[in-house]
């Protein structure tokens, strides 16, 4: 039972994510981007204390299977390096060809979206 704890605690809370297409359109209208090649990556300050955060994968990228993997590939890579900081809201956008890529080759490009919104957002936080 003890096991099964830790893997709760492990995965991403349910509270951190966006569920709402108002949330994310609000996040899309208002919120600042920043983009890689396959990535796009928008953000807004929150009135809360905790992150938010949804991924945003389209059909162009393929059938269900592989955009499926491909969003659990980037909950993955946010969780393992803990890139979401406080106090913001964020939407992370696959765009065409991003299914096509190696787990490595997505989390270089996501670690690379978060350090231009650190550094944008004056934040101090290394990866």
């Amino acid at each position: 039972m003890e096991e099964k704890n830790s893997l709760l605690n492990a995965k991403e809370r349910s509270d951190h994510r966006l569920r709402k297409d108002r949330q994310f359109l609000y996040i899309y209208k208002k919120g600042k981007r920043k983009s890689t090649d396959n990535f796009t990556l928008y953000y807004i300050e929150s009135k809360f204390n905790n992150y938010r955060i949804g991924y945003s994968i389209s059909k162009k990228q393929g059938k269900a299977v592989k955009r499926n993997l491909l969003k659990r590939r980037l909950k993955e890579i946010v969780r393992k390096n803990n890139l979401p900081v406080n106090k913001f809201n964020f939407v992370l956008f696959a765009r065409d060809g991003a299914s096509e890529l190696d787990f490595k080759q997505i989390e270089s490009q996501v670690k690379n979206l978060f350090q231009k919104f650190y550094k944008e957002e004056k934040i101090e936080k290394s990866l």
